[in-house]
């Protein structure tokens, strides 16, 4: 009696085994079944499709299109101020922002501050960096406090006098976003602007320039970008040559090397070196023959 007993349980659990093996034998058709259903609802999706409130974001390219420089801000210090004090005979590095922003516009300035240590160029001397607020409610309190932030974070504090935050009434921030082709949106739900990111150098003279996009910019690209717009003002001979051998390319927003344009800088070089050569061997050669010629003299 008790050794049937004993086979019926053993039977029980020999049954329970199988099927919790067949049922994890099962598993990955089921999980495999889950992700192509996933797929399909995720494909069902029109690709390219972007939420409502992002279609008027974005920032759209309008090189060499001219800044109107009589627009009036308040600076870090309360002072209203024209565009114009700043474009004189330094390139500009514009970054469109707002000081509350929680994620983004602290993302796009941190990116700035970044390149800003590593440039070989300093604010104020070289150019001019402007941040604008693009939220009209923020005031110079707000924009004085952010400029010591990112002086501080620097450790340059000469570079106060070249790097202003500045803040403005609708119509002169949306006369100034639009010169540029900076969109944005306020979206209710959230209470945020809606914006894009990136930073645009514009010329002394206040034409747009340059676009970069994202939030991190390189330092060359930078450097090369305010060697453009300076139209040769800033740089040194070494700077335009590099600077020749690399391209702008306006739907990546960075400088790409040109081969071609860098093999004729190899060959002009190898040209001179080789020019060079020729005249010290000729320089030589007379200057041996002299020394002979004088030597034939003496022995005569």
């Amino acid at each position: 009696m008790m050794k049937r007993e004993f086979e019926k349980n053993e039977n029980r659990r020999y049954k329970r085994k199988i099927a919790i093996f067949r049922l994890f034998s099962f598993a990955p058709y089921f999980l495999c079944l889950f992700s192509i259903a996933f797929c399909i609802q995720a494909a069902a999706q029109p690709a390219g499709v972007r939420p409502p409130i992002l279609k008027d974001v974005g920032i759209d390219q309008l090189l060499n299109n001219q800044v109107p420089l009589d627009l009036e801000f308040k600076d870090e210090g309360g002072r209203t101020v024209k565009l114009a004090e700043y474009f004189k005979d330094k390139p500009v590095v514009l970054s469109l922002v707002y000081y509350n922003c929680p994620r983004l516009c602290t993302q796009v300035l941190t990116g700035l501050l970044g390149t800003l240590k590593t440039l070989p160029m300093t604010p104020g001397k070289e150019f001019i960096s402007l941040s604008v607020s693009f939220d009209p409610n923020e005031n110079s309190d707000l924009a004085s406090a952010k400029q010591k932030e990112y002086i501080d974070r620097l450790k340059k504090p000469e570079v106060a006098n070249g790097w202003h935050f500045l803040t403005g009434q609708e119509a002169q921030i949306q006369a100034l976003t639009k010169a540029v082709g900076f969109r944005y949106v306020w979206d209710p739900v959230s209470k945020q602007y809606a914006h894009a990111s990136g930073i645009i150098v514009l010329t002394p003279g206040g034409k747009v320039s340059r676009y970069f996009y994202g939030i991190e910019y390189a330092p060359r690209d930078l450097r090369f970008g305010l060697l453009e717009a300076s139209g040769g003002g800033i740089g040194s001979i070494a700077d335009k040559i590099i600077l020749y051998c690399y391209q702008y390319d306006p739907t990546r927003g960075e400088y790409s090397l040109v081969v071609f344009r860098l093999l004729q800088v190899f060959g002009a070089l190898t040209l001179i070196t080789i020019i060079a050569l020729i005249v010290f061997l000729t320089y030589m050669t007379k200057k041996k023959e002299a020394r002979w010629a004088s030597q034939m003299t003496n022995g005569k």
